[in-house]
């Protein structure tokens, strides 16, 4: 009762071959990141109201940490909601 095993494709072979993200704010200067701007925070922030990690987003660890303060500056002064999601509807 000889059983062959079979190998597991390493992790290398099942991810996608994709080209690396750009930061964006790297790529274009003349973007900056700013609070009072919702329309550019959208795109870092989920449908749910969460915001994206790096992984997803591409950004530096610098200028995710500047998202993530702009998300949170323009969420207390009610530029942006805290969730798109309510509780009792």
């Amino acid at each position: 009762m000889t059983t062959e095993r079979t190998e597991k494709p390493s992790r290398l072979n099942r991810r996608a071959s994709s080209a690396r993200k750009v930061d964006r704010f790297i790529a274009d200067k003349t973007m900056v990141i700013d609070y009072k701007d919702p329309s550019m925070l959208k795109y870092f922030i989920t449908e749910r109201g969460k915001l994206v990690p790096r992984r997803v987003s591409g950004l530096c660890a610098k200028n995710q940490r500047k998202i993530t303060q702009a998300v949170k500056r323009a969420r207390m002064i009610a530029l942006m909601p805290f969730t798109t999601i309510h509780a009792h509807s």
